[in-house]
Protein backbone atom coordinates (compact mmCIF):
# COMPACT_ATOMS: atom_id res chain seq x y z
CA UNK A 1 0.00 0.00 0.00
CA UNK A 2 1.73 2.99 -0.96
CA UNK A 3 1.95 5.28 2.08
CA UNK A 4 0.27 9.33 1.91
CA UNK A 5 3.87 11.36 2.40
CA UNK A 6 2.63 14.51 2.93
CA UNK A 7 0.27 13.43 5.57
CA UNK A 8 3.01 10.72 7.30
CA UNK A 9 5.44 13.66 6.96
CA UNK A 10 3.26 15.46 8.98
CA UNK A 11 2.68 13.26 11.55
CA UNK A 12 6.06 12.41 11.73
CA UNK A 13 6.87 16.14 12.35
CA UNK A 14 4.33 16.75 15.03
CA UNK A 15 5.75 13.30 16.48
CA UNK A 16 9.23 14.29 16.49
CA UNK A 17 8.08 17.44 18.58
CA UNK A 18 5.89 16.09 21.07
CA UNK A 19 9.23 14.15 22.09
CA UNK A 20 11.48 17.46 21.50
CA UNK A 21 9.07 18.93 23.86
CA UNK A 22 9.19 16.06 26.37
CA UNK A 23 12.73 15.58 26.76
CA UNK A 24 13.52 19.43 26.84
CA UNK A 25 11.32 19.83 29.26
CA UNK A 26 13.57 17.19 30.61
CA UNK A 27 16.46 18.18 29.96
CA UNK A 28 16.89 21.70 29.39
CA UNK A 29 16.61 22.72 33.51
CA UNK A 30 18.96 19.85 33.94
CA UNK A 31 21.58 22.05 31.18
CA UNK A 32 20.46 25.64 32.63
CA UNK A 33 21.60 24.66 35.89
CA UNK A 34 24.62 22.78 34.61
CA UNK A 35 26.03 25.60 32.34
CA UNK A 36 25.21 28.32 34.83
CA UNK A 37 22.77 31.75 33.15
CA UNK A 38 26.58 33.51 32.52
CA UNK A 39 27.61 30.45 30.67
CA UNK A 40 24.00 29.75 28.70
CA UNK A 41 23.87 33.67 28.07
CA UNK A 42 27.39 33.27 26.17
CA UNK A 43 26.60 30.57 23.99
CA UNK A 44 23.20 32.20 23.38
CA UNK A 45 25.59 35.54 21.94
CA UNK A 46 27.98 33.55 19.87
CA UNK A 47 24.80 31.27 18.18
CA UNK A 48 23.00 34.28 17.77
CA UNK A 49 26.29 35.82 15.49
CA UNK A 50 27.60 32.57 14.14
CA UNK A 51 24.55 32.15 12.59
CA UNK A 52 24.79 35.28 10.30
CA UNK A 53 27.29 32.46 8.13
CA UNK A 54 24.17 31.22 7.29
CA UNK A 55 23.25 34.05 5.37
CA UNK A 56 25.93 32.67 2.82
CA UNK A 57 23.54 30.06 1.16
CA UNK A 58 21.99 33.67 -0.51
CA UNK A 59 18.74 31.76 -0.65
CA UNK A 60 19.40 29.10 -3.08
CA UNK A 61 17.96 26.12 -1.25
CA UNK A 62 14.70 27.17 -1.89
CA UNK A 63 15.96 28.24 -6.30
CA UNK A 64 16.71 24.32 -6.00
CA UNK A 65 13.29 23.11 -5.30
CA UNK A 66 12.00 26.09 -7.76
CA UNK A 67 13.96 24.47 -11.09
CA UNK A 68 13.90 21.04 -10.04
CA UNK A 69 9.93 20.52 -9.56
CA UNK A 70 10.23 22.17 -12.96
CA UNK A 71 12.58 20.01 -14.85
CA UNK A 72 11.07 16.72 -12.71
CA UNK A 73 7.84 17.77 -14.50
CA UNK A 74 9.09 17.73 -18.15
CA UNK A 75 11.05 14.26 -17.01
CA UNK A 76 14.18 16.00 -17.97
CA UNK A 77 16.53 13.91 -15.66
CA UNK A 78 19.96 15.51 -17.63
CA UNK A 79 19.36 18.86 -16.24
CA UNK A 80 18.27 17.91 -12.86
CA UNK A 81 21.70 16.13 -13.08
CA UNK A 82 23.16 19.60 -14.11
CA UNK A 83 21.20 20.71 -11.35
CA UNK A 84 22.46 18.74 -9.14
CA UNK A 85 26.04 19.52 -9.91
CA UNK A 86 25.78 22.89 -10.11
CA UNK A 87 24.59 23.45 -6.36
CA UNK A 88 27.30 21.31 -5.26
CA UNK A 89 30.35 23.29 -6.55
CA UNK A 90 28.56 26.48 -5.47
CA UNK A 91 27.98 25.25 -2.22
CA UNK A 92 31.37 23.90 -1.49
CA UNK A 93 32.38 27.08 -2.71
CA UNK A 94 30.16 28.79 -0.29
CA UNK A 95 31.05 26.79 2.46
CA UNK A 96 35.01 27.39 1.78
CA UNK A 97 33.79 30.96 2.18
CA UNK A 98 32.19 30.39 5.33
CA UNK A 99 35.98 28.97 6.58
CA UNK A 100 37.67 32.34 5.65
CA UNK A 101 34.71 34.51 7.19
CA UNK A 102 34.72 32.33 10.28
CA UNK A 103 38.66 32.86 10.75
CA UNK A 104 38.28 36.61 10.77
CA UNK A 105 35.17 36.69 13.23
CA UNK A 106 38.01 34.80 15.17
CA UNK A 107 40.35 37.24 15.23
CA UNK A 108 38.17 40.07 16.06
CA UNK A 109 36.13 38.44 18.40
CA UNK A 110 36.67 40.87 21.19
CA UNK A 111 35.73 44.12 19.07
CA UNK A 112 32.42 41.82 17.70
CA UNK A 113 30.93 40.77 20.84
CA UNK A 114 32.00 43.85 22.57
CA UNK A 115 33.81 44.98 25.91
CA UNK A 116 31.10 43.42 28.39
CA UNK A 117 32.76 39.88 28.12
CA UNK A 118 35.28 39.07 30.44
CA UNK A 119 38.80 37.85 29.52
CA UNK A 120 37.94 34.09 29.98
CA UNK A 121 34.17 34.55 28.11
CA UNK A 122 36.20 35.64 25.05
CA UNK A 123 38.87 32.86 25.25
CA UNK A 124 35.75 30.70 25.26
CA UNK A 125 34.04 32.23 22.69
CA UNK A 126 36.73 31.74 19.99
CA UNK A 127 36.28 28.10 20.35
CA UNK A 128 32.87 28.28 20.56
CA UNK A 129 33.27 29.89 16.92
CA UNK A 130 35.57 27.90 15.58
CA UNK A 131 33.51 24.57 16.14
CA UNK A 132 30.17 26.35 15.08
CA UNK A 133 32.07 27.99 11.74
CA UNK A 134 32.91 23.78 11.27
CA UNK A 135 29.73 22.75 11.65
CA UNK A 136 28.10 25.52 9.08
CA UNK A 137 30.57 25.07 6.66
CA UNK A 138 30.21 21.18 6.20
CA UNK A 139 26.60 21.78 6.14
CA UNK A 140 26.26 24.15 3.04
CA UNK A 141 27.60 21.51 0.11
CA UNK A 142 25.70 18.50 2.43
CA UNK A 143 22.52 20.93 1.98
CA UNK A 144 22.15 19.60 -1.83
CA UNK A 145 21.21 15.98 -0.47
CA UNK A 146 18.35 17.28 2.03
CA UNK A 147 16.58 19.87 -0.86
CA UNK A 148 16.91 17.20 -2.97
CA UNK A 149 14.59 14.75 -0.36
CA UNK A 150 12.17 17.16 -0.11
CA UNK A 151 11.71 17.96 -3.52
CA UNK A 152 11.16 14.35 -3.95
CA UNK A 153 8.37 14.27 -1.30
CA UNK A 154 10.64 11.92 0.66
CA UNK A 155 9.12 13.19 4.26
CA UNK A 156 8.90 9.90 6.17
CA UNK A 157 12.73 9.43 5.85
CA UNK A 158 13.43 12.97 6.62
CA UNK A 159 11.23 13.20 9.85
CA UNK A 160 12.72 9.67 11.26
CA UNK A 161 16.00 10.88 11.22
CA UNK A 162 15.42 14.04 13.01
CA UNK A 163 13.31 12.17 15.66
CA UNK A 164 16.44 10.06 16.22
CA UNK A 165 18.80 13.04 16.47
CA UNK A 166 16.31 14.67 18.95
CA UNK A 167 16.24 11.59 21.22
CA UNK A 168 20.07 10.57 21.21
CA UNK A 169 21.18 14.34 21.80
CA UNK A 170 20.51 14.35 25.49
CA UNK A 171 21.61 11.01 25.76
CA UNK A 172 25.33 12.40 24.80
CA UNK A 173 24.91 16.03 25.91
CA UNK A 174 24.18 15.35 29.51
CA UNK A 175 27.03 13.38 30.03
CA UNK A 176 29.51 15.67 28.25
CA UNK A 177 27.65 18.41 30.55
CA UNK A 178 28.23 16.20 33.68
CA UNK A 179 32.38 15.66 32.63
CA UNK A 180 32.28 19.50 33.02
CA UNK A 181 32.83 20.45 29.12
CA UNK A 182 29.71 22.66 29.44
CA UNK A 183 29.48 25.11 25.96
CA UNK A 184 32.24 23.54 24.05
CA UNK A 185 31.18 20.49 24.53
CA UNK A 186 27.63 20.94 23.74
CA UNK A 187 28.90 22.75 19.99
CA UNK A 188 31.21 19.46 19.51
CA UNK A 189 28.23 17.19 20.26
CA UNK A 190 25.39 19.42 17.96
CA UNK A 191 28.59 19.35 14.94
CA UNK A 192 28.93 15.42 15.26
CA UNK A 193 25.11 14.93 15.19
CA UNK A 194 24.37 17.11 12.44
CA UNK A 195 27.40 15.68 10.60
CA UNK A 196 25.87 12.53 10.84
CA UNK A 197 22.39 13.17 9.78
CA UNK A 198 23.84 14.58 5.95
CA UNK A 199 25.87 11.30 5.76
CA UNK A 200 22.28 9.97 6.11
CA UNK A 201 20.81 11.72 3.59
CA UNK A 202 23.77 11.41 1.12
CA UNK A 203 23.44 7.73 1.63
CA UNK A 204 19.70 8.07 1.22
CA UNK A 205 20.29 9.89 -2.25
CA UNK A 206 22.91 7.69 -4.18
CA UNK A 207 20.89 4.26 -2.65
CA UNK A 208 17.34 5.21 -2.81
CA UNK A 209 16.80 8.23 -5.04
CA UNK A 210 19.73 7.14 -7.76
CA UNK A 211 20.76 11.34 -7.56
CA UNK A 212 22.69 12.09 -10.13
CA UNK A 213 25.52 14.70 -10.60
CA UNK A 214 26.76 16.19 -13.94
CA UNK A 215 29.72 18.95 -13.54
CA UNK A 216 30.03 19.65 -16.94
CA UNK A 217 29.26 23.11 -19.22
CA UNK A 218 28.54 24.64 -15.85
CA UNK A 219 24.74 26.93 -17.16
CA UNK A 220 26.06 30.04 -16.07
CA UNK A 221 23.00 31.79 -17.78
CA UNK A 222 20.67 29.43 -15.65
CA UNK A 223 22.45 30.60 -12.60
CA UNK A 224 22.22 34.16 -13.19
CA UNK A 225 18.43 33.68 -12.82
CA UNK A 226 18.74 31.87 -10.23
CA UNK A 227 20.86 34.28 -8.51
CA UNK A 228 18.05 36.87 -9.22
CA UNK A 229 15.53 35.02 -7.99
CA UNK A 230 17.57 33.68 -5.01
CA UNK A 231 18.16 37.80 -4.10
CA UNK A 232 15.13 38.51 -2.85
CA UNK A 233 14.61 35.54 -0.76
CA UNK A 234 18.64 35.89 1.04
CA UNK A 235 17.13 39.76 1.83
CA UNK A 236 14.42 37.55 3.55
CA UNK A 237 17.53 35.60 5.19
CA UNK A 238 18.61 38.86 6.25
CA UNK A 239 15.48 39.28 7.83
CA UNK A 240 14.45 36.42 9.69
CA UNK A 241 18.03 36.66 11.08
CA UNK A 242 17.71 40.87 12.67
CA UNK A 243 14.39 39.61 13.87
CA UNK A 244 15.58 36.45 15.70
CA UNK A 245 18.78 36.88 16.64
CA UNK A 246 20.01 40.65 16.68
CA UNK A 247 18.02 40.89 19.88
CA UNK A 248 21.09 38.56 21.35
CA UNK A 249 23.76 40.84 19.87
CA UNK A 250 22.28 44.19 21.05
CA UNK A 251 21.94 42.76 24.63
CA UNK A 252 25.41 41.13 24.70
CA UNK A 253 27.41 44.35 23.69
CA UNK A 254 24.59 46.87 26.40
CA UNK A 255 23.94 44.54 28.97
CA UNK A 256 26.16 41.45 29.17
CA UNK A 257 25.74 37.63 29.19
CA UNK A 258 23.13 37.46 31.62
CA UNK A 259 21.00 39.58 29.90
CA UNK A 260 21.35 37.19 26.76
CA UNK A 261 20.52 34.10 28.46
CA UNK A 262 17.22 35.43 30.05
CA UNK A 263 16.24 36.53 26.49
CA UNK A 264 17.81 33.51 25.06
CA UNK A 265 15.22 30.86 26.68
CA UNK A 266 12.54 33.12 25.85
CA UNK A 267 13.37 32.97 22.06
CA UNK A 268 13.83 28.97 22.81
CA UNK A 269 9.69 29.20 23.46
CA UNK A 270 9.16 31.16 20.81
CA UNK A 271 11.72 28.13 18.34
CA UNK A 272 9.50 25.93 19.40
CA UNK A 273 6.00 27.77 18.67
CA UNK A 274 8.05 28.78 15.26
CA UNK A 275 7.70 25.02 14.45
CA UNK A 276 4.71 23.86 15.16
CA UNK A 277 3.27 26.07 12.21
CA UNK A 278 5.82 25.17 9.84
CA UNK A 279 5.39 21.61 10.17
CA UNK A 280 2.19 21.38 8.62
CA UNK A 281 3.03 24.25 5.83
CA UNK A 282 6.91 23.02 4.75
CA UNK A 283 5.19 19.57 3.69
CA UNK A 284 2.74 21.77 1.39
CA UNK A 285 5.93 23.57 -0.39
CA UNK A 286 5.96 21.21 -3.77
CA UNK A 287 2.31 21.13 -3.99
CA UNK A 288 2.05 24.82 -3.92
CA UNK A 289 4.93 24.60 -6.50
CA UNK A 290 3.00 21.89 -8.72
CA UNK A 291 -0.22 24.54 -8.71
CA UNK A 292 1.74 27.43 -9.82
CA UNK A 293 3.75 25.46 -12.31
CA UNK A 294 0.24 24.12 -13.76
CA UNK A 295 -2.77 26.04 -13.35
CA UNK A 296 -1.59 28.55 -11.24
CA UNK A 297 -4.89 28.97 -10.06
CA UNK A 298 -5.48 31.96 -7.39
CA UNK A 299 -8.87 30.33 -5.77
CA UNK A 300 -7.05 26.77 -5.19
CA UNK A 301 -4.55 28.91 -4.19
CA UNK A 302 -6.57 30.97 -1.81
CA UNK A 303 -8.47 27.47 -0.53
CA UNK A 304 -5.09 26.08 0.22
CA UNK A 305 -3.74 28.68 2.10
CA UNK A 306 -7.03 29.42 4.24
CA UNK A 307 -7.37 25.76 5.15
CA UNK A 308 -3.84 24.95 6.21
CA UNK A 309 -4.46 28.62 8.15
CA UNK A 310 -7.01 27.36 10.02
CA UNK A 311 -5.02 24.20 10.99
CA UNK A 312 -2.20 26.32 12.20
CA UNK A 313 -4.22 28.64 14.12
CA UNK A 314 -6.28 25.81 16.11
CA UNK A 315 -2.99 24.58 17.16
CA UNK A 316 -1.42 27.74 17.93
CA UNK A 317 -4.00 29.53 19.66
CA UNK A 318 -4.07 26.75 22.17
CA UNK A 319 -0.29 26.85 23.04
CA UNK A 320 -0.37 30.35 22.75
CA UNK A 321 -3.35 31.01 24.97
CA UNK A 322 -2.01 28.35 27.05
CA UNK A 323 1.36 30.12 27.33
CA UNK A 324 0.02 33.29 29.00
CA UNK A 325 -2.34 31.57 31.40
CA UNK A 326 0.35 29.02 32.31
CA UNK A 327 3.61 30.04 30.86
CA UNK A 328 4.72 32.55 34.22
CA UNK A 329 4.61 29.74 36.72
CA UNK A 330 6.17 27.00 34.27
CA UNK A 331 9.13 29.23 34.04
CA UNK A 332 9.42 29.88 37.33
CA UNK A 333 9.32 26.24 38.09
CA UNK A 334 10.96 24.93 35.56
CA UNK A 335 13.77 27.45 34.73
CA UNK A 336 14.32 29.01 38.29
CA UNK A 337 13.48 32.29 39.68
CA UNK A 338 16.58 33.80 37.64
CA UNK A 339 14.35 33.56 34.63
CA UNK A 340 11.09 35.22 35.66
CA UNK A 341 11.39 38.07 33.06
CA UNK A 342 12.01 35.80 29.98
CA UNK A 343 7.84 35.31 30.38
CA UNK A 344 7.21 38.86 29.38
CA UNK A 345 9.53 38.80 26.46
CA UNK A 346 8.48 35.56 25.36
CA UNK A 347 5.31 36.65 25.32
CA UNK A 348 6.25 40.23 23.45
CA UNK A 349 7.42 37.81 20.75
CA UNK A 350 4.91 34.76 20.29
CA UNK A 351 1.89 37.23 19.95
CA UNK A 352 2.90 38.93 17.05
CA UNK A 353 4.06 36.24 14.98
CA UNK A 354 0.90 34.16 15.24
CA UNK A 355 -0.34 36.35 12.72
CA UNK A 356 2.64 35.69 9.85
CA UNK A 357 2.82 31.90 11.81
CA UNK A 358 -0.79 30.92 10.05
CA UNK A 359 0.04 32.85 6.56
CA UNK A 360 3.44 31.27 6.12
CA UNK A 361 2.07 28.85 3.77
CA UNK A 362 1.64 32.61 1.59
CA UNK A 363 5.49 32.64 1.84
CA UNK A 364 6.17 29.42 -0.64
CA UNK A 365 3.03 31.01 -2.43
CA UNK A 366 5.17 34.30 -3.19
CA UNK A 367 7.89 32.25 -3.90
CA UNK A 368 6.17 29.70 -6.63
CA UNK A 369 4.94 33.03 -8.10
CA UNK A 370 8.28 34.44 -8.01
CA UNK A 371 6.84 37.72 -6.82
CA UNK A 372 8.59 37.71 -3.87
CA UNK A 373 10.23 40.50 -4.28
CA UNK A 374 7.99 43.32 -2.14
CA UNK A 375 8.22 41.61 0.74
CA UNK A 376 11.91 41.36 1.04
CA UNK A 377 11.87 44.90 0.31
CA UNK A 378 8.88 45.99 3.11
CA UNK A 379 10.32 43.47 5.49
CA UNK A 380 13.80 44.76 4.91
CA UNK A 381 12.91 48.20 6.25
CA UNK A 382 10.97 46.81 8.67
CA UNK A 383 14.16 44.86 10.16
CA UNK A 384 16.32 47.64 10.07
CA UNK A 385 13.02 49.78 11.96
CA UNK A 386 13.24 46.90 14.58
CA UNK A 387 17.35 47.41 15.35
CA UNK A 388 16.71 51.15 15.48
CA UNK A 389 14.04 50.86 18.23
CA UNK A 390 15.48 48.11 19.94
CA UNK A 391 18.58 49.39 21.01
CA UNK A 392 17.49 52.50 22.98
CA UNK A 393 14.70 50.07 24.65
CA UNK A 394 17.11 47.56 24.93
CA UNK A 395 19.08 50.34 27.34
CA UNK A 396 16.04 51.44 29.21
CA UNK A 397 14.33 48.07 29.54
CA UNK A 398 16.55 45.19 29.05
CA UNK A 399 14.99 42.24 27.28
CA UNK A 400 11.74 43.33 27.18
CA UNK A 401 12.58 45.94 25.66
CA UNK A 402 14.12 44.47 22.50
CA UNK A 403 10.96 41.94 22.33
CA UNK A 404 9.08 44.83 22.02
CA UNK A 405 10.78 46.26 19.12
CA UNK A 406 10.31 43.26 17.35
CA UNK A 407 7.08 43.12 18.29
CA UNK A 408 6.36 46.81 16.84
CA UNK A 409 8.09 45.27 13.80
CA UNK A 410 6.19 42.22 13.26
CA UNK A 411 2.72 44.05 13.75
CA UNK A 412 3.41 46.18 11.19
CA UNK A 413 5.07 44.26 8.48
CA UNK A 414 2.90 41.11 8.74
CA UNK A 415 0.46 42.42 10.41
CA UNK A 416 -0.54 45.35 7.81
CA UNK A 417 1.64 45.56 5.20
CA UNK A 418 2.27 41.98 3.90
CA UNK A 419 -2.02 40.78 4.07
CA UNK A 420 -2.60 44.16 1.75
CA UNK A 421 -0.03 42.35 -0.69
CA UNK A 422 -1.68 39.33 -0.72
CA UNK A 423 -4.81 40.62 -1.88
CA UNK A 424 -3.78 43.30 -3.80
CA UNK A 425 -0.82 42.12 -5.93
CA UNK A 426 -0.59 38.00 -5.03
CA UNK A 427 -4.23 37.54 -5.86
CA UNK A 428 -5.16 35.53 -2.44
CA UNK A 429 -8.33 35.67 -1.24
CA UNK A 430 -7.34 37.64 2.41
CA UNK A 431 -10.96 38.67 3.06
CA UNK A 432 -12.39 35.23 2.95
CA UNK A 433 -9.02 34.20 5.09
CA UNK A 434 -9.62 36.30 7.62
CA UNK A 435 -13.39 35.75 7.70
CA UNK A 436 -12.33 31.38 8.00
CA UNK A 437 -10.40 32.80 10.99
CA UNK A 438 -12.93 35.02 13.00
CA UNK A 439 -15.25 32.09 12.87
CA UNK A 440 -13.08 30.73 15.81
CA UNK A 441 -13.86 33.77 18.36
CA UNK A 442 -17.05 32.38 19.87
CA UNK A 443 -14.73 28.87 20.62
CA UNK A 444 -12.33 31.14 22.29
CA UNK A 445 -14.48 32.48 24.79
CA UNK A 446 -15.16 29.95 27.11
CA UNK A 447 -11.54 28.41 27.20
CA UNK A 448 -10.22 31.83 27.96
CA UNK A 449 -12.90 32.52 30.79
CA UNK A 450 -11.98 29.11 32.44
CA UNK A 451 -7.92 30.11 32.05
CA UNK A 452 -7.98 33.53 34.15
CA UNK A 453 -10.62 31.85 36.71
CA UNK A 454 -7.85 29.27 37.07
CA UNK A 455 -5.40 32.13 37.58
CA UNK A 456 -7.30 33.76 39.61
CA UNK A 457 -8.24 30.86 42.17
CA UNK A 458 -5.43 28.46 41.68
CA UNK A 459 -2.39 27.77 43.41
CA UNK A 460 -0.63 27.31 40.00
CA UNK A 461 3.09 27.05 41.43
CA UNK A 462 2.52 23.53 42.85
CA UNK A 463 3.78 20.69 39.82
CA UNK A 464 0.68 18.62 41.15
CA UNK A 465 -2.20 21.75 40.63
CA UNK A 466 -0.27 22.78 37.43
CA UNK A 467 -0.68 19.94 35.85
CA UNK A 468 -4.25 19.10 36.87
CA UNK A 469 -4.91 22.83 35.62
CA UNK A 470 -3.40 22.64 32.27
CA UNK A 471 -4.95 19.35 31.40
CA UNK A 472 -8.89 20.80 32.31
CA UNK A 473 -7.53 23.92 30.31
CA UNK A 474 -6.64 21.62 26.97
CA UNK A 475 -9.72 19.85 27.75
CA UNK A 476 -11.84 22.48 27.89
CA UNK A 477 -10.05 24.19 24.64
CA UNK A 478 -10.59 20.83 22.51
CA UNK A 479 -14.42 20.81 23.45
CA UNK A 480 -14.97 24.22 22.67
CA UNK A 481 -12.75 23.89 19.30
CA UNK A 482 -14.54 20.96 18.24
CA UNK A 483 -17.92 22.32 19.02
CA UNK A 484 -17.90 25.95 18.29
CA UNK A 485 -15.37 26.12 15.59
CA UNK A 486 -14.19 23.44 14.01
CA UNK A 487 -15.56 22.51 10.56
CA UNK A 488 -16.18 18.90 9.04
CA UNK A 489 -13.02 18.92 6.99
CA UNK A 490 -10.79 19.60 10.47
CA UNK A 491 -12.94 17.25 12.37
CA UNK A 492 -12.83 14.42 10.22
CA UNK A 493 -8.58 14.85 10.27
CA UNK A 494 -9.01 14.42 13.97
CA UNK A 495 -11.67 11.52 13.96
CA UNK A 496 -10.85 9.90 11.18
CA UNK A 497 -7.69 8.03 12.59
CA UNK A 498 -9.22 7.48 16.14
CA UNK A 499 -11.69 5.39 14.14
CA UNK A 500 -9.15 3.56 12.05
CA UNK A 501 -7.01 3.00 15.52
CA UNK A 502 -10.26 1.83 17.44
CA UNK A 503 -11.13 -0.30 14.21
CA UNK A 504 -7.77 -2.38 13.92
CA UNK A 505 -7.88 -2.60 18.00
CA UNK A 506 -11.29 -4.59 18.11
CA UNK A 507 -10.30 -6.38 15.06
CA UNK A 508 -6.99 -7.82 16.66
CA UNK A 509 -8.51 -7.99 19.81
CA UNK A 510 -10.76 -10.60 18.05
Amino acid sequence: MRINQLKAGAVLSYISMGLGYIISIIYTPIMLRLLGQSEYGLYNLVSSVVSYLGLLSFGFGSAYMRYYLCYKAKNDEDNIAKLNGMFLIVFSAIGLITVIVGTIFVFNIDLILGGKLTINELAKSKILVIIMVINIALSFPMSVFNSHITANEKYIFQKLIQMIKIIVNPFIMLPVLLMGYKSIGMVIVTTVLNISIEIANATFCFKKLKIRFSFRHFDFSLMKEMTVFSSFIFINMIIDQINWNVDKFILGRIRGTVAVATYGLAAQFNTYYLSLSTAISNVFIPRVNKIVATTNDNQELSDLFTRIGRLQFILLSLVCSGLIFFGKSFINMWAGADYNESYAIMLLLIIPVTIPLIQNLGIEIQKAKNMHKFRSKVYLFIAILNVLISIPLAKMYGGIGSALGTAISLLIGNGLIMNWYYHKRIGLNINYFWSQIVKFVPSLLLPISVGVLLNMFVELNNVVVFLESVIIYVAVFGLSMSCFGMNKYEKNLISKPIKKIIKKCKKYSQ
